[in-house]
């Protein structure tokens, strides 16, 4: 019998590294096409270089083609390699960072979508601080829908989050930031628009069409009444919500901050702000075991000290 090859009979190069990182970002996002947005590259480059990969290890990673995209058994090897791989890469890097004063290396970081005007959110501030303190650290800032960034702290696609999280899973810290006030609008268009606070017009209002939002938890209904009103369209972000109202046909819940923007505040009209408004406790979210990376304490620290709510400063 031949000599059993041996696909990885060298050391790792800078390649393999590369190669394994857009590996685990394909199956993480569960095929090509859909890794292309995250790694900025096209679908062709991402099959040639999965292709290089399995060349170099001598292995059949994934499949793809008309039967869609699935990950081989030895492609759930590598796939588990490759994140032990690159967690022991990051606890190298966290040592000797501790080891220094200074900081080097990366920094994700998810916010909810249309928060950043919202009064007491002082990512920007920090932002600022934190670069003046740690030039070596490049910053990964992304926008992502409120509901998607715990589960993306949590898995590891990005290293902090600032979102809501009413149940956060054991292994991740929130800590309140700032508070979001919601409300009830209706467009300019809409029978509602400039009306008074009377029974006429509340009862008016539970015939209307309602935009609903499906992170709208039980525990945020501020009235019960909510739950009988006429749900005739569903709008997960919130500008998606803006445009159904803006469209004179529905009434539905904005952030304040957004509604009294120049250009919507004159398009918008709140209704019964005393019955149905409500707030939100953004949170600052990471994993427990981030405790041990100087460069996401760090950060952490600064935009606790700096948050305007009282049980962060407190925690700073």
């Amino acid at each position: 019998m031949g000599k059993q090859k041996t696909p990885l009979s060298r050391q790792l190069a800078d390649i393999d590294l590369k190669l394994l990182r857009i590996f685990k970002t394909v199956v993480d996002c569960g095929g090509f096409s859909a890794a292309e947005t995250e790694l900025n590259i096209a679908t062709s480059t991402i099959s040639n270089h999965m292709s290089d990969l399995e060349g170099r290890l001598d292995m059949r990673l994934c499949n793809r083609g008309r039967g869609g995209f699935s990950v081989t058994e030895h492609g759930k090897v590598v796939y588990q390699a490759t994140e032990e791989l690159l967690g022991a890469l990051e606890q190298f890097r966290s040592r000797v960072n501790a080891a220094h004063d200074t900081l080097l290396g990366d920094l994700h970081i998810a916010f909810a979508e249309q928060t950043l005007l919202t009064e007491g959110n002082a990512l920007v501030k920090v932002i600022a601080l934190f670069g003046e303190e740690a030039p070596g650290v490049r910053l990964h800032l992304a926008s992502l829908t409120a509901d998607d960034i715990p589960q993306a702290v949590a898995s590891g696609q990005t290293q902090m989050g600032i979102s809501l999280c009413a149940h956060p899973p054991a292994n991740l810290r929130c800590d309140p930031l700032f508070e979001e006030r919601m409300a009830l609008y209706c467009g300019r268009a809409h029978a509602l628009f400039g009306c008074e606070e009377n029974a006429a017009n509340l009862q008016h209002l539970n015939q209307c069409e309602f935009v609903e939002s499906p992170i709208m938890r039980s525990d945020q209904q501020v009235n019960p009444v909510i739950d009988r009103w006429n749900r005739q369209a569903s709008a997960l972000q919130q500008e998606a919500r803006l445009a159904l109202l803006l469209s004179g046909r529905y009434v539905g819940y904005l952030p304040q901050q957004i509604a009294a923007l120049p250009m919507w505040r004159d398009q918008l009209y709140q209704l019964f702000a005393e019955r149905f408004s409500y707030s939100n406790t953004y949170q600052l979210i990471t994993r427990r075991q981030s405790q041990n990376n100087p460069i996401v304490e760090r950060f952490r620290t600064l935009l606790l000290q700096s948050s305007r709510a009282p049980e962060a400063a407190a925690r700073g």
